[in-house]
């Protein structure tokens, strides 16, 4: 009786509609799926990470190692990136050691599985009480877990990310694995990952050999290391230490006599303080990571920079612009210095890096002015102009533009020679629609250009902006021979670049002599033969000089980051003036120049390059 009216009842309840019960049977299938497929998904889960998720990352170095840069001479100037010694053995180190950081970070570290319910519970009541987090719940699985697979994101969905990689490292590691992991990559402060780095950069020793102090002190920083650290913050660093040690007592570690005892250590840098940046270190930088893999320690590396041309370039241009900044409303300078094959030797990128770290010999895009007609006349020069050709001086008018002479004047013929060095305007952009604008860049291009250049008939007075380095490189190209590349690293070789003819060198080289023998550059003027070229931009925003001798070849930039007037500074007066008294350390000529060379034969039958410029502008 009991089986019929049993079916009756669920036959009656089944007609009841949607909101009437389940059968019991049906709630277990349901239950059942759902198990199985979080199951499933958990166990695909764990397949994902144990193929995706490299155990021994921890225990890599860092991707970048750690940089010392020296100079050419020998003095170390920076240091870079973060320093990582190599992984810890647990077995090896004092057992005070590994028992600091767990009675402070985990001390159930050894009793759960990756996450400890009961203190996750204690924390949150800490911070009931506290009315703020004052305890965190992580355990030294998760943690590990989070700094070395996860990002430092503060949502649900990393934190879940987080138990369920600390789970997984549970499973496939041991408890001494897991540490030895944590250990060999936390971070304590001052750039410094691992205890191997720490106990060698705060104690100059290893971590086998730390003191009970030494090892509280350490276990204290984790908890704040850029706040904790023992070298920036000792009496911190010690007030945590004690509550290191005190934890230690109540988990057994050590006594309360040592607890009370502890903690003294004094701190013993075995690494000199170097600052970290630098216009120069900032730019090699990415060099050195491109030439240097993954490694432990510190890495030195000598590069091209000379400490003495560093410091007087420093020196040149603070005193130029303490000088006539103010009055000649100068914010600004950038000068660059290399030798003949692209080895940068001294590099400042402004005022003072420690107000701006914006690199305007690198960074700063600026019209070069009449600097850019190094390119112009080197396309006329291929094309087979001479020194001593000549070209208009008369006014002309372009399209709805008429170009202008710096002061005004105009009219008549000037050489070649004589048109670079006083840097005339209109001759300029004659020679560059002779020997046509896309000759003018492909020459840039050759000698490195690499920024944008406009092919309007402005082109030929600088108005295309470029960097303070390349537009040295390309003058240092002419005093090579060959194009150059800048490179700052001593293991760097140089490039073997595109070679410049022997007979369109030596005519470049009588061009720019000129142009400070007898032209706008006459204040850069020193005892031996100096090259270079003068620019100055609408109303006076930007002033260069390039110019090089038998060893340097320098650049130098004045102006300001907003572009704002200068007060009548040109290229041939400031520029000029740093650029003198950096490479001839002050010195003035006194002596009368040597003989410039001896100009070619000029030659009654006119190239075609000539006629057309004559028959084109007459």
């Amino acid at each position: 009786m009991d089986q019929p009216l049993r079916r009756t009842a669920w036959e009656l309840e089944s007609q009841q509609g949607p909101e009437t019960a389940e059968p019991p049977r049906t709630r277990r299938r349901r239950w059942l799926f759902l198990l199985v497929a979080l199951a499933t998904l958990i166990g695909a889960g764990f397949l994902w990470l144990s193929w995706s998720l490299p155990l021994e990352r921890a225990l890599e170095p860092l991707p970048s190692p750690a940089v010392v840069l020296v100079s050419a001479d020998g003095k170390p100037f920076a240091r870079r990136g973060a320093y990582k010694e190599a992984p810890i053995d647990v077995e090896t180190l004092p057992a005070h050691v590994p028992a600091a950081f767990i009675a402070i970070e985990d001390r159930r570290f050894y009793r759960h599985w990756g996450i400890d319910l009961r203190g996750i519970a204690r924390a949150a009541r800490e911070n009931l009480r506290a009315g703020g987090v004052r305890q965190g719940g992580s355990t030294i699985t998760q943690q590990l877990a989070k700094t070395t697979f996860l990002t430092a994101d503060r949502s649900l969905k990393r934190k879940l990310q987080e138990v369920f990689i600390a789970l997984w490292l549970e499973l496939r590691l041991s408890k001494n694995e897991i540490l030895e992991r944590y250990l060999s990559g936390v971070y304590f402060g001052e750039g410094v990952y691992g205890l191997r780095a720490a106990a060698r950069h705060y104690f100059d020793k290893p971590p086998e050999q730390l003191s009970l102090d030494e090892a509280a002190i350490l276990a204290a920083a984790v908890k704040a290391p850029s706040r904790l650290n023992p070298a920036d913050n000792p009496k911190g660093a010690e007030a945590r230490a004690r509550l290191v040690a005190a934890a230690m007592a109540e988990t057994g570690a050590i006594t309360l006599e040592q607890a009370a005892s502890c903690c003294k250590a004094k701190v013993k840098l075995n690494r000199a303080a170097l600052p970290v940046g630098g216009y120069f270190a900032d730019w090699v930088s990415p060099q050195v990571k491109d030439a240097f893999p993954a490694a432990y320690g510190e890495v030195r590396v000598t590069t091209t920079l000379d400490s003495r041309l560093q410091a007087r370039a420093e020196r040149v241009i603070a005193r130029a612009l303490a000088a006539q900044g103010k009055r000649r409303n100068v914010g600004q300078a950038a000068l660059v210095a290399m030798r003949p094959d692209g080895a940068v030797v001294a590099m400042v990128g402004g005022r003072s890096y420690r107000d701006s770290q914006f690199n305007r010999a690198v960074q700063a895009r600026r019209q070069p002015g009449s600097a850019f007609k190094l390119f112009v006349y080197l396309a006329a020069i291929r094309d087979g102009a001479r020194p001593d050709m000549v070209v208009s001086n008369e006014p002309l008018t372009l399209g709805d533009w008429s170009p202008k002479n710096f002061g005004g004047e105009a009219g008549g013929y000037l050489t070649l020679k004589d048109a670079f060095a006083k840097s005339s305007n209109l001759a300029a952009v004659r020679v560059a629609e002779t020997a046509g604008r896309a000759n003018v860049i492909r020459a840039a291009r050759d000698l490195g250009v690499t920024s944008p250049l406009t092919d309007d008939a402005t082109l030929a007075l600088g108005s295309s902006e470029v960097t303070l380095l390349e537009l040295t490189a390309a003058y240092a190209a002419v005093a090579a021979g060959e194009s150059v590349r800048p490179y700052g690293l001593q293991a760097s070789e140089p490039r073997r670049g595109r070679p410049i003819p022997p007979r369109v060198r030596e005519r470049m080289m009588e061009l720019l002599y000129e142009a400070v023998e007898h032209g706008t550059g006459r204040a850069a003027r020193l005892p031996g033969p100096v090259y270079g070229k003068t620019g100055t931009t609408q109303d006076h925003r930007d002033a260069v000089f390039v110019g090089f001798n038998d060893e340097l070849v320098v650049g130098v930039w004045v102006g300001n980051d907003d572009q704002s007037p200068m007060k009548g500074v040109t290229g041939g007066g400031q520029p000029a003036e740093i650029w003198r008294d950096f490479v001839g350390n002050g010195a003035r000529r006194v002596d009368p120049p040597p003989a410039p060379p001896a100009p070619p034969e000029p030659s009654l039958d006119l190239p075609g390059w000539l006629k057309r410029l004559l028959g084109r502008w007459g």
